[in-house]
C-alpha cells in the first residue's frame, strides 16, 4: 500500500454532503450493532475527510468471513478486526477517483476488543471503520511518525462522528 503522511484538509463545514454511493452491508450476522448506524458513521467521517460524494463499501462480517479474506489477501490465516481494500491503487487506481474501496470488518472481534478496552461497540466499531477509512484515503502506519499521524487523524474522524451522535 502507497503510505501519504498528510491531514485531511478539509472540515465538516466545509464538506460536501454525501453524495456517492455509500454501501454497508452485513453477513454472517445478526450483529449488534446495525448497518444502519454504521452507515452515519461513515456518512460522518467521509464528510470530516473531505471526501462527502466518494463511493465506499463496508462489509460487517463474522470472524470465519474476516479469517477467510485475510488468508486469501494478506496470506495470515487468522481473524483480525479491520481490512481495507483500497480502489486508488494500482494500474487502474486513477480511473474513478470517487471510488474509495471497501472496509471489511469483524464485528465479534469489534465486540471482544470493545469488552477489553471497557467501551461500547458502537465505538470500537467507528475507531475500526475510521482506520480502514484512513487507509484507503492513503494513510498508513509503517513508520511511528505515520503512526502517529494516523492515530491522530483516526481520533479526528471518530470525533466527528460521536460530535452527532
Amino acid at each position: 500500500m502507497r503510505t501519504v503522511a498528510r491531514a485531511v484538509t478539509r472540515s465538516r463545514a466545509d464538506a460536501a454532503p454525501a453524495q456517492g454511493g455509500l454501501s454497508v452491508r452485513s453477513q454472517g450476522g445478526p450483529h449488534a450493532l446495525s448497518a444502519a448506524r454504521v452507515r452515519t458513521m461513515a456518512v460522518r467521517m467521509l464528510q470530516e475527510a473531505g471526501r462527502g460524494g466518494a463511493e465506499l463499501s463496508v462489509l460487517l462480517v463474522d470472524d470465519e468471513r474476516i479469517r477467510e479474506m485475510n488468508r486469501t489477501w494478506r496470506g495470515k490465516d487468522r481473524a483480525t478486526d479491520v481490512l481495507s481494500f483500497p480502489m486508488q491503487e494500482g494500474e487502474f487506481g486513477t480511473v474513478n477517483p470517487t471510488l474509495l474501496g471497501d472496509v471489511v470488518i469483524s464485528v465479534p472481534t469489534a465486540e471482544r476488543q470493545a469488552r477489553e478496552a471497557g467501551r461500547a461497540l458502537a465505538d470500537e466499531v467507528a475507531m475500526l471503520l475510521a482506520h480502514g477509512l484512513l487507509h484507503l484515503l492513503g494513510f498508513d502506519h509503517d513508520t511511528s511518525a505515520r503512526e502517529k499521524v494516523m492515530r491522530r487523524e483516526t481520533e479526528r474522524l471518530v470525533a466527528a462522528w460521536a460530535a452527532g451522535r
